[in-house]
């Protein structure tokens, strides 16, 4: 998220906290995180997606798991979260929200790696997610919550509203600022949303996100040889040589 007189700045500090994580070691898949009672799922609905076209490798558009209101959303969050400049193209363009939607469709948001049968108690903050739904529910719930919120806070829409409007929003729902009765936004955008958008940013370009290695390019990530043990040691704490041209799943197949 930048306002506009900080958006380089913001954008160059959110890259450099993970660039020094990244240009050694593989990326992780993502984590079985968050899922919260009280709304059922969403319905399942595929919509065009407004990326840009795609380079070859890249999984074909169109939205798995969104309904059309969701797609809406998430488009406008990641838009305001990775704004079109001169480092790379809009959110969507990179596929961040494709990337999204691909793991809420997946394993990940049926809730393949969560323990689901409960007891459901109160749980304290150490313990994690302790809900009885599984992520892809937590997230249409909280997107209920979160339009709802926005439309009672400004009258409109979250994607209606400015780049700077839209950045101030999330902010708000980080800070735990703006509430529901029904689902604790805060956790919402920080344990489920923000991890995903951190996840499509420097995932492999084949689930989506991160087309044409765009932030791998940009933080030097040399990809899948950063995997290889003669590699890691040899350039640990260095820059790596073909950096420049990184190597996806993709590439290998």
């Amino acid at each position: 998220m930048s306002n506009p007189a900080d958006s380089d700045i913001a954008r160059r500090g959110f890259l450099k906290t993970l660039a020094s994580a990244a240009a050694t070691l593989p990326l992780p898949p993502p984590n079985a995180a968050a899922a919260i009672a009280g709304a059922s799922a969403a319905t399942v609905a595929t919509t065009s997606a407004t990326a840009s076209a795609q380079t070859a490798g890249n999984p074909a558009d169109g939205y798995q798991y969104f309904s059309i209101e969701e797609a809406a959303l998430v488009e406008a969050v990641v838009d305001t979260m990775c704004p079109a400049d001169q480092l790379t193209p809009s959110g969507t363009a990179c596929g961040l929200a494709t990337y999204i939607d691909r793991q809420l469709s997946g394993s990940f948001g049926n809730g393949g790696r969560t323990y689901m049968a409960g007891p459901w108690q109160t749980g304290k903050p150490q313990q994690g997610y302790q809900l009885s739904l599984d992520p892809k529910s937590f997230f249409s719930a909280g997107a209920v919550a979160a339009q709802a919120s926005c439309q009672t806070t400004t009258g409109k829409k979250f994607q209606e509203l400015s780049p700077t409007d839209r950045d101030a929003f999330l902010h708000s729902l980080s800070d735990g600022k703006i509430t529901s009765e029904r689902v604790p936004l805060a956790q919402w955008f920080n344990d489920l949303l923000y991890p995903l958008f951190e996840q499509a940013c420097f995932a492999d370009p084949i689930y989506g996100g991160n087309r044409d290695k765009v932030f791998w390019r940009m933080v030097g990530y040399p990809g899948l040889p950063a995997f290889n043990t003669l590699n890691v040691k040899e350039f640990r704490g260095k820059p790596f040589p073909d950096a420049k041209q990184p190597k996806s799943i993709q590439d290998f197949s």
